[in-house]
């Protein structure tokens, strides 16, 4: 009997991925039809995000918080980054932060803060000034100057689209649940990086300083990034949603920060000047948490 309650699972789950995936695309008889599943599909698809478990504070026998940078540069890390023009794909298909500024936009992702410490709470407004720059151009300034009120052909705008932006930096807290008695990591919050979009375009300036545009309480965000799928290169009949890949922790990464009593100062901060080094340091503390499991079987 639990056998065949497990195959009936399988089957009611492997039919939910197959008519995600097709999306109608077989049965339309015209091109507004694709997308939109039938009664039977809506009845049988449970596609959401997996929850997660509660996780009691005394079953936590040792955690550490880290900061990672995700470098967009890196092949493994491209499906965040593509599409970057989004004329010529499905409308379904997004990067990930014109995933991230959708939900903030529509209102769907509220929780955005200005730090990853969660201590100033951002508007919609706030998020959106952060993206662009408005600049008045000489000739318009002698347009005001002269009492002319009209001057919008003297006004350049610049705005930061997925295109500029380079890298992710996430938050996460790594720790051993002494009930399952194993090590795991819970996903905390996401940041955008870009060129500071102040001294983009400038001659007068050098090279702008990669900053990080806001953070995304991640679990807040989930069902946003759940609803976006990544293109499976292996197979596009099941494409993968943006929630699975970074629960699942498929991105090459960088430790840049970890909590620790000198005010969880960056790896830049004690070991300067030496890129080598500062790459070392890093690997020292992914070293650590991975080895934190294996020590507690120690006796």
């Amino acid at each position: 009997m639990r056998r065949n309650g497990f195959a009936t699972f399988m089957l009611v789950l492997l039919v939910a991925f197959v008519s995600n995936a097709q999306s109608n695309l077989l049965n339309a008889t015209k091109p507004s039809e694709i997308g939109k599943k039938t009664k039977e599909q809506l009845a049988i698809d449970n596609d959401k995000p997996l929850e997660y478990g509660f996780i009691d504070d005394r079953d936590i026998m040792w955690s550490k918080t880290v900061w990672e940078y995700i470098d967009l540069n890196e092949r493994i890390n491209l499906p965040y980054y593509y599409p970057i023009d989004t004329v010529s794909v499905d409308k379904d298909r997004r990067s990930l932060f014109d995933t991230l500024l959708r939900g903030i936009k529509s209102g769907d992702i509220s929780e955005v803060y200005d730090d990853s410490y969660f201590t100033t709470k951002l508007s919609k407004k706030e998020v959106i000034a952060k993206l662009a720059r408005v600049d008045t151009t000489d000739a318009g300034i002698d347009e005001l100057n002269a009492g002319n009120g009209n001057i919008e052909e003297y006004i350049d705008r610049i705005d930061l689209t997925a295109q500029d932006i380079e890298g992710y930096k996430i938050k996460g807290l790594w720790y051993f649940d002494k009930r399952q008695g194993e090590l795991k990591y819970r996903l905390l919050a996401i940041a955008p990086v870009a060129p500071d979009v102040q001294l983009m375009g400038r001659d007068d300036v050098g090279l702008s300083e990669k900053l990080a545009l806001f953070w995304v309480f991640y679990p807040s965000a989930r069902n946003t990034l759940h609803k976006m799928k990544v293109f499976n290169q292996k197979n596009s009949a099941y494409p993968i949603s943006y929630d699975h890949l970074l629960n699942a922790r498929r991105f090459s990464y960088i430790i840049y920060r970890e909590e620790n009593m000198y005010g969880n100062r960056d790896v830049t901060e004690y070991v300067k000047g030496n890129a080598l080094f500062q790459v070392l340091a890093s690997e020292k503390i992914k070293n650590v948490i991975r080895n934190k499991e294996l020590d507690m079987w120690n006796y």
